[in-house]
């Protein structure tokens, strides 16, 4: 693992920029002006207007749109450890290192079974794998908490409201094996590879030759600061209604000089008066355009208008998670979102906190010994990340890309889930948090908060609807928690279209490896039909394989590059570049 890190460098390394190593790599400028040549045949090709860059209606007008995902594949199938059943020599992958990736090529990616470990990019080999990992995603606009569900949300409502602390079993808490052990083996294989560090900053380098380009035009590039998405539970309201539980009573008319004046508005209940206080005190406290994203407990976001109120009617999950509570409340629990990749000043001013955070929870719930979790080894796994940060005009207000939520509980962090924001999804990566409060659920607690997030992100991005959960392993009962969150599909590893796992249960009961398209005259669509037009960066230069093949004499390198095609589909072909050497 050390070589690894050592080889392939960590984010905040010093030197991995360094003038002399530009010089050396791209001193003739040869390989910006391939990138270059290879963006106006690409915009002429799907239709983009002239020199000025605008983009055809629908893609995402930003810098990273028009930046090349640069991926490097590992031809070849090995077997290894097996973090979920732990068996020696089961897991089977195929796996590529991204060293820059846009969110779309991540998007087209995960939708074909790939998942990422900080950048190594991985896909299951299905049908030989000894746990087949079935990608899960939830639809959270259809989503309704279930009974457990809204258990574990009193639970932490409680908590919150009166510092009770359930004495339940907590050892049925969902779990995902570590990082490390669900690519264990491929790490292994990038070890032997040993990855040059100078290949590490190529999507820097090229977007430095970019920039260098249009700056030659007369043209200087926009730089956006990233904003911050913070969603904040200050304790203010009372736990539940604050409605007493009163007989049926008979009403009859009042004595004079008794009962409501009728020439007087209605008198309002003194939870709508404090909340009406605390909007008016945070428009004061904040200047404008900071409160977006802002959420006070009992207070649900303003994009989820209150229902009518019916006694039938049940509660949405923002009802159940911003539940009123006292103002006398014993904690206050507050949710921050803040960009992990490349990292905004919050996560670095956060980043040690967060550390200690996780090497608590690998020491004390996977049993790792002291010297594992190292910093190293967090950033590579749970910091580091290839996906280009963007931020379009119609996209959600923190942007798409790499980001950790963080669950501070009075003033410190108590748990923090990893997750990726797409174009179409919220993608969980990975959860880690204090022991001590296990008694919280904090696995689900932080699942049905997300499955939230992705429902507020929805409506300023409405092609956003969808929260990805992984990986599902029916083989695995730690990992079957995720079928809990309805409604939710499977993807059928051979077709890649998406199945109500309610059609697909009984299949897996019988085997480990499905497919879950029933029309056998299905086939994948988006498979790779034309190979020669996969792109290819290859000497400084960028070229369509049907060039570069004409160049190679190993009959294995053209298995790996058909190999690498037939995995990531036509689309993600054509846009992303594959680094040979």
């Amino acid at each position: 693992m050390a070589r690894a890190a050592s080889a392939c460098g960590t984010p905040g390394e010093p030197g991995l920029r360094a003038p002399e190593q530009l010089r050396a790599r791209f001193g003739d400028s040869r390989a910006a002006r391939s990138i270059v040549g290879w963006r106006r045949r690409r915009r002429r090709r799907r239709g983009w207007a002239g020199s000025r860059c605008v983009p055809r209606a629908g893609a995402m007008a930003s810098w990273a749109a028009l930046s090349p995902s640069i991926v490097e594949y590992f031809e070849g199938e090995d077997s290894y450890r097996c973090g979920y059943c732990k068996n020696e020599s089961g897991s089977r992958s195929n796996g590529m290192w991204a060293h820059s990736m846009t969110v779309q090529d991540y998007q087209d990616l995960i939708d074909r079974g790939w998942r990422r470990s900080g950048k190594y990019v991985y896909k299951p080999v299905m049908n030989q794998t000894c746990c087949p990992q079935y990608t899960i995603r939830c639809r959270p606009l259809q989503f309704q908490p279930s009974k457990s569900h809204k258990k574990v949300l009193k639970k932490m409502l409680k908590f919150l409201a009166k510092g009770e602390i359930s004495k339940g079993n907590c050892e049925d808490e969902p779990m995902e094996p570590t990082m490390e052990d669900t690519v264990a083996g491929d790490f292994a294989l990038i070890n032997k590879l040993d990855i040059q560090c100078d290949l590490k900053t190529l999507s820097d380098d090229l977007k430095e030759s970019f920039e260098g380009e249009e700056k030659k035009k007369g043209k200087s590039p926009k730089k956006e600061e990233p904003k911050e998405l913070i969603q904040s539970q200050h304790i203010e309201e009372k736990l539940g209604s604050g409605e007493p539980s009163h007989p049926l009573k008979v009403h009859t008319a009042p004595k004079p000089g008794k009962g409501a004046d009728l020439s007087k508005p209605p008198c309002r209940k003194a939870k709508e008066i404090r909340k009406e206080r605390k909007r008016l005190k945070l428009m004061q406290q904040k200047p404008a355009g900071e409160l977006e994203g802002f959420q006070a407990q009992g207070e649900p976001p303003s994009l989820f208008p209150p229902k009518a109120n019916k006694s039938n009617q049940p509660k949405s999950l923002e009802d159940l998670i911003f539940e009123s509570l006292p103002e006398n409340a014993s904690h206050k629990l507050e949710v921050r979102v803040v960009r992990s990749s490349p990292p905004s000043s919050q996560f670095k001013a956060t980043f040690q906190e967060s550390y200690q955070v996780y090497k608590r929870y690998q020491m004390v719930i996977h049993k790792d010994p002291p010297d594992k979790p190292t910093v190293s080894q967090f950033t590579r796994f749970l910091c580091s990340s290839p996906l280009e940060a963007e931020n379009p005009p119609h996209g959600p207000d923190c942007g798409y890309g790499s980001f950790h939520q963080q669950y501070w509980l009075d003033g410190r962090i108590i748990a923090v889930g990893v997750i990726d924001i797409l174009p179409y999804c919220v993608s969980s990566v990975y959860l880690y948090y204090d022991p001590d409060y296990s008694f919280l659920s904090l696995g689900v607690y932080s699942a049905l908060r997300e499955i939230s997030f992705t429902r507020q992100l929805h409506q300023k991005t409405s092609q956003l609807s969808y929260y990805y959960m992984g990986f599902y392993i029916h083989s695995c009962p730690k990992m079957k928690y995720k079928g809990q969150y309805r409604p939710s599909d499977l993807l059928c590893p051979e077709t890649y279209v998406w199945v109500p796992i309610e059609q697909c249960l009984s299949s897996l009961e019988n085997s480990k490896y499905c497919r879950f398209n029933q029309d056998p005259e299905a086939v994948d669509e988006g498979r790779s039909k034309e190979p020669d037009r996969l792109q290819v960066f290859h000497k400084k230069a960028i070229m369509p394989y049907g060039v570069y093949k004409k160049q190679q004499k190993d009959p294995s390198e053209e298995a790996a590059v058909l190999q690498y095609a037939g995995l990531v589909g036509q689309a993600c072909s054509e846009r992303m570049l594959l680094l040979r050497n």
